[in-house]
């Protein structure tokens, strides 16, 4: 069996970066009109301040960026982390949705790095992004700012991407299937934020689908709350999944603030399918709640109702239980509270460390395993062409 490589990269070149990609193609959709420019995304990114690096604001994207939000004011910042005013303000916990539209922030991923999981995806390549317009409850990603999270994009896109090729270039053929997929490397392309939002911004999510299309030993991964149509004229030729992540639809309007409603992500699936896309699902973050398990079967039913069969046919489905944080629990205490009501409930939950350190809250053993089985009994009985590719 060939083993992953986990070696150490060496990013001084460009290989296997923007400039080994080659030209792209007329757009799939010439006529169609871009969404990013719609009223819709405006109402989700109404950017009035951009915090920038130097070396982001006069790269090519930050300058893209730039352009793209001429009313915005830009400040200069030493770096994308902990800028003041804004990071570590408990004052923005008032202005918590305000911040994730209003404010956008241009850096520089300073050192690539690949790391290895075997869950979702075989890797977690280095994202583009860090942060969301969006505002959902649960979200681990605030955790690590502190009291705001507006989208951070990463604007040496092609140094991420020349990391990923040379990562991939190591790997060698996939020669044994596993749960990630059968025969391509898997790369998680949007960890710590969502690539459909971050397409409302820049090319960055553009220039990755294109560059894994040409890869034909890997594949792009990433998980979406939010229905981008400008993703359709993409044509990323089957090397790219996209994970609609899904949940009741009375859960998601307490707990997915600023996403598109779930039918709509459940509707888009037949569509991203025919424009090229792998078409998966993630169940997540399933919440306990009373009535939880009416509701799971109430929206698996509309799955199965809604669907085409094209789509159930290569379908697969992760199922992520919540896991919570004490900090984050204290933060939508603040703007949010009712969601807290659902979220935490430590007659059922127990104290879990983090691989990077921080003390978050989940399922206790027992509650989750049947939860687990419980859930996994409804998939069997009422979509049992949705092929379970891991539950956590």
């Amino acid at each position: 069996m060939h083993s992953p490589s986990a070696a150490s990269d060496d990013d001084s070149d460009a290989l296997f970066g923007l400039d080994a990609l080659g030209p792209e193609p007329a757009a799939a959709h010439p006529s169609r009109p871009s969404f990013r420019d719609s009223e819709a995304a405006r109402r989700l990114l109404p950017v009035r301040e951009i915090h920038a690096e130097p070396a982001a604001a006069a790269s090519p994207r930050g300058r893209q960026i730039i352009a793209r939000f001429p009313q915005a004011r830009l400040v200069e910042v030493e770096s994308h982390w902990g800028i003041p005013g804004l990071h570590g303000n408990e004052g923005n916990v008032a202005r918590w949705v305000r911040v994730k539209g209003e404010t956008l922030v241009l850096g520089e991923r300073k050192s690539p790095r690949t790391r290895p999981n075997g869950r979702s995806a075989d890797w977690i390549a280095p994202g583009a992004s860090n942060g969301c317009a969006m505002a959902c409850a649960y979200c681990y990603v605030p955790r690590r700012k502190g009291y705001a999270n507006p989208v951070t994009v990463f604007t040496n896109i092609d140094r991420i991407i020349a990391h990923i090729g040379r990562h991939i270039a190591r790997q060698g053929p996939k020669t044994e299937p596993n749960q990630c997929d059968p025969t391509a490397w898997v790369y998680d392309i949007g960890e710590n934020g969502d690539c459909s939002v971050d397409a409302l911004i820049c090319d960055n999510t553009a220039d990755l689908v294109h560059a894994f299309r040409r890869w034909p030993t890997a594949k792009a991964s990433f998980a979406t709350k939010f229905v981008n149509p400008d993703l359709l004229t993409l044509d990323p030729r089957g090397r790219t999944r996209v994970r609609f992540s899904v949940m009741p639809p009375e859960d998601s309007r307490l707990l997915d603030v600023r996403t598109s409603p779930v039918d709509e992500r459940i509707a888009a699936a037949a569509d991203f399918l025919d424009a090229g896309y792998e078409v998966h699902f993630n169940l997540s973050p399933v919440v306990l709640r009373p009535g939880w398990e009416d509701a799971w079967a109430e929206l698996l039913t509309r799955l199965d109702d809604v669907l085409p069969d094209r789509v159930k046919r290569q379908a697969a489905a992760e199922v992520i239980m919540l896991t919570h944080n004490r900090e984050l629990h204290e933060v939508n205490l603040g703007w949010h509270p009712r969601a807290e009501d659902a979220l935490w409930r430590p007659d059922l939950q127990e104290t879990k460390r983090s691989e990077n350190g921080a003390l978050n809250v989940r399922y206790a053993g027992p509650v989750k395993a049947q939860a687990v089985d419980r859930l996994r009994t409804l998939i069997t009985a009422r979509t049992p062409w949705l092929r379970v590719r891991y539950a956590f």
